[in-house]
This record gives structure tokens, sequence and C-alpha cells, in this order.
């Protein structure tokens, strides 16, 4: 008969340290977590930098547009807001409902109604 020995094989000991001190290949770059963090942080810096200088073209200015040119028209006996509303729309070329609409805004009017005497801000061609 024959005999079989098994015997467990231990591997020769790495020398990690070597290996972690050898030059890094030619071509080859490797970076530390620090390196890392510094790249990651100039990146971010650029980033940033391009935003800023894009957002500086922005339109919008600190100046108001100006007051809306509006004129005050006091409401006569059997005046209605349509008749007010398509007096300034002719004027400034708008359309009457939408006139109408602007109307009641500037006044707050809820509906339709106006009273003799009434004194109403309307848009005016500026």
């Amino acid at each position: 008969m024959s005999t079989i020995t098994l015997a467990p094989r231990v591997a020769p000991a790495r020398r990690t340290t070597s290996a972690a001190r050898r030059p890094a290949a030619r071509g080859q770059v490797r970076l530390t977590r620090r390196g890392r963090l510094v790249v990651f942080l100039l990146a971010l810096g650029v980033v940033t930098l391009a935003a800023v200088w894009l957002a500086a073209g922005s339109a919008a200015t600190r100046e108001d547009g100006g007051a809306p040119q509006i004129e005050l028209v006091t409401v006569a006996p059997g005046d209605t807001l349509w008749d007010i509303a398509s007096d300034a729309a002719a004027t400034t070329g708008d359309d009457v409902r939408d006139m109408m609409r602007t109307i009641q805004q500037l006044n707050t009017i809820d509906g339709s109604v106006l009273y003799a005497g009434q004194e109403l801000r309307v848009p005016a061609v500026g």
C-alpha cells in the first residue's frame, strides 16, 4: 500500500513595505487620500468660479422698471366698465377684456358695478 501525506503548505511571507514604497510606473499617477482631497477641492473651486462667472451675466438689476403710467378717470353717469376699458384699450392697443381685468385689479373692484363720481385708475400710454 501506498501512503499519502498531506501537509499544510505555508506561503512565504509577503513584504508589503517594499511593494508600497515601489515607485509608480512611468505614466501612472498614484494619489494619496490627501492628494485626492486636494484634486476634489480644486475641481469644486473651478466649478464654483464658472457658476459665478455665468451668473454674473444675469439681466436682473436693482433698478425698478418705473411706475406704470396710469391716469385717473372720473365715472360719469351712464358710464360702464366696458366703455371705460374700451376707450383705454383703444389708446394702448390692448384687448378690451384684458383692460377690464387690469382696471379691476388696479382699483380692487370685484365686479363691474361703477358709481357716478367714482375715480378709477386706468392704464395710459406712456
